[in-house]
């Protein structure tokens, strides 16, 4: 393995160098690289013979493509089980967006620099939410290429500081919002749904997933333990920390529900909110009986299913003199049904009171030297 210099002179009598680096690789076979300083030269030496030692080196001749890489990381994820719909998602994120700008680019040849300019190009184009969730999709394709095939130095940075916090308001109903479509709930499945979301934080999945037997309307309680997707299969909570108990309100949930139980028709699925022939509604069915409700309350803000699911967590956090729960941050992540409490802090962390830090320090210093 050595670095050497390369001189020549061009049809035109013109003088030009390079320096090489010429090395076999582990398996016996013989490269040569070309670089135009000789700093780079001697890195990329430096870094090959390294690599060569521990078996990880692979030659950009035998590099597969960033194309390649994502249908063998896809592959892999349906072979393991992963969602469908997580799937196809990966598939949408490769199609439109990794393929198209770095397709044909070798893993070997994949630069910071590279990864950077792809990064720029995606919050140019895309929304920002959009381009980091297909960021996370490159990261994750490379990290299951594994070392050898991707640049030490290759790093994605997410840009986080775009990350704007849920506001209310704006990303999450008022309480006085959310009063105003109670008032106008008369249509009993409607009500059902409204206080269903807002007072229990389920997710659209788990509403359609949702069936009478995980209702104990004696003991006021409900029981996550399926949901439906959105190919309308039921199958298991998305996590382990999905499979929850959350408790009910007695004097306006529980009425409500009895009331929709009623008039539910009623199939062998046994769900709450059943489609014409008794499996799963879609998710935009929910939303529309929602929007439905915002309108007649004269709410301009078209709120998702979702903020209904941020509004139970403000409503956990909140404290007691303004109406909300005052619970602790791993309280909530439990009725949240979140796996971690990282997840729950990261979302509504700046929810959550601040106490004064400047009274906390003072206090504590004395304590201390008293």
């Amino acid at each position: 393995m050595s670095v050497r210099k390369r001189t020549w002179k061009t049809s035109k009598g013109e003088t030009k160098e390079a320096f090489i680096v010429d090395y076999v690789d582990q398996q016996g076979d013989r490269h040569i690289e070309t670089f135009e300083r000789k700093k780079d030269a001697d890195a990329y030496h430096d870094k090959v013979r390294q690599d060569v030692r521990l078996g990880t080196h692979v030659a950009p001749s035998k590099s597969i493509t960033v194309a390649e890489a994502c249908e063998t990381w896809i592959k892999r994820a349906e072979a393991d089980g992963l969602e469908r719909s997580t799937v196809d998602q990966y598939r949408q994120h490769e199609r439109l967006h990794i393929t198209p700008r770095l397709g044909k680019v070798k893993l070997a040849n994949l630069s910071s620099e590279v990864v950077k300019t792809f990064r720029d190009e995606l919050l140019e184009n895309l929304s920002r939410p959009l381009a980091r969730k297909v960021l996370v999709s490159l990261k994750m394709m490379l990290r299951h290429a594994g070392r050898g095939q991707v640049a030490d130095n290759v790093t994605i940075k997410h840009d986080g500081r775009h990350k704007r916090k849920l506001e209310v308001g704006k990303d999450i109903p008022t309480p006085s919002e959310i009063k105003r479509m109670i008032v106008v709930a008369t249509d009993k499945r409607a009500r059902a749904l409204l206080l269903l979301a807002a007072f229990t934080g389920l997710r659209s999945s788990e509403l359609r997933g949702l069936r009478w037997a995980d209702i104990d309307l004696k003991d006021s309680e409900l029981h996550v333990r399926q949901r439906a997707d959105k190919y309308y299969a039921i199958g298991s909570p998305k996590s382990e920390g999905s499979r929850r108990k959350v408790p009910l309100d007695s004097g306006v949930l529980i009425p409500a529900l009895k009331e929709w139980k009623m008039a539910c028709p009623r199939f062998e699925s046994d769900l709450v909110f059943p489609g014409t022939e008794g499996g799963p509604v879609h998710h935009k069915f929910l939303l529309r009986l929602l929007r439905s409700l915002m309108a007649v309350a004269g709410i301009r803000n078209k709120y998702g299913l979702h903020s209904f699911r941020h509004f139970f967590a403000s409503w956990c956090i909140n404290p007691r003199s303004e109406g909300g729960r005052e619970l602790p941050p791993k309280a909530a992540q439990v009725l949240l049904g979140h796996s971690s409490i990282t997840m729950t802090l990261d979302v509504y962390g700046h929810l959550f009171p601040a106490g004064n830090d400047r009274d906390e320090l003072a206090a504590s210093v004395k304590s201390l030297l008293a």
